[in-house]
């Protein structure tokens, strides 16, 4: 049974539905989220939370494949995986957007 977890990204609360057994996991996830999203705001080369959040979510497309690779994981697999976070990236921008109105 899935129920509403609170997590903080750049200052901001998001509910995100979870199972009772993945809320660690989502956690560590928003943490990830938030600092890498934290860091690319920090360089002050990226202005705006949409463009902050998409490089964030190449940057750890990128991680997520470079460690398949080295686990011999294989295309198809990686190829779901970056359109499972392009969804979650997609979400995240309409849901900022729908904010800022």
């Amino acid at each position: 049974m899935s129920s509403p977890v609170t997590v903080s990204i750049l200052g901001k609360e998001y509910q995100v539905a979870c199972p009772a057994n993945e809320e660690p996991a989502l956690i560590a996830s928003a943490a990830m989220v938030h600092k890498n999203m934290d860091k690319i705001r920090k360089s002050g080369k990226i202005v705006g939370l949409d463009r902050i959040a998409v490089i964030a979510a190449l940057n750890l497309a990128h991680e997520l494949i470079t460690l398949q690779n080295n686990q011999g994981v294989g295309t198809d697999e990686i190829s779901k995986s970056i359109l499972q976070m392009k969804d979650r990236v997609s979400d995240f921008l309409e849901e900022t957007r729908q904010l800022e109105l």
